[in-house]
């Protein structure tokens, strides 16, 4: 079976976190980072889940959440730092839902990441309310990137995450797709 999270799931995960705010400021903190995490201000109360999941698999997340060096006010200057932590981390995973069609700054960083990594070097981790919406997919151009997913590997008993690519049929380990074997 292959899945997508629930809201519900990623909501009981950021909820074992005691402070968000610290969480994602400690994070914030580091001068390396492996993932740029691109996602809607609209879904902070399920981003803490989404930056769990993605660090025990070997991720070293960047979300602009917590960014000290980021102006009050959204400027060029927000774009030149976005810019430039898109650049500097190896795989750009975009947390969609049907909060993202509302964001301005989506569409851009996604571009940024295909560009600058290559589609192979992008996934989606969509998110709805159960495990087979798919209103976030409204944006024809979502159909071109992979998807991390709940689900078994085929010859195996055991459910992980991974990153499918929908139009081969295939998937990888999601650790392995994030160190980029």
């Amino acid at each position: 079976m292959k899945a997508f999270v629930t809201n519900k799931t990623l909501r009981e995960i950021a909820g074992k976190i005691p402070d968000r705010r610290v969480f994602l400021k400690k994070r914030a903190s580091r001068k390396e980072y492996n993932t740029f995490l691109s996602h809607s201000s609209d879904d902070d109360d399920l981003l803490s889940g989404v930056i769990v999941i993605l660090e025990n698999h070997g991720a070293i997340v960047y979300t602009d959440d917590g960014d000290e060096r980021l102006p009050e006010h959204t400027s060029p200057e927000t774009a030149r730092i976005l810019r430039g932590a898109v650049r500097d981390c190896r795989r750009f995973v975009l947390f969609v839902t049907e909060n993202s069609k509302g964001s301005r700054w989506i569409p851009w960083e996604l571009g940024l990441g295909d560009g600058m990594k290559g589609a192979s070097s992008v996934a989606l981790f969509p998110s709805g309310d159960n495990w087979f919406e798919t209103q976030w997919a409204e944006e024809e151009y979502l159909g071109l990137y992979q998807r991390i997913i709940w689900g078994t590997f085929e010859g195996k008993e055991s459910e992980e995450w991974m990153v499918l690519d929908h139009h081969q049929n295939t998937a990888i380990a999601l650790g392995k797709w994030l160190r980029g074997e």
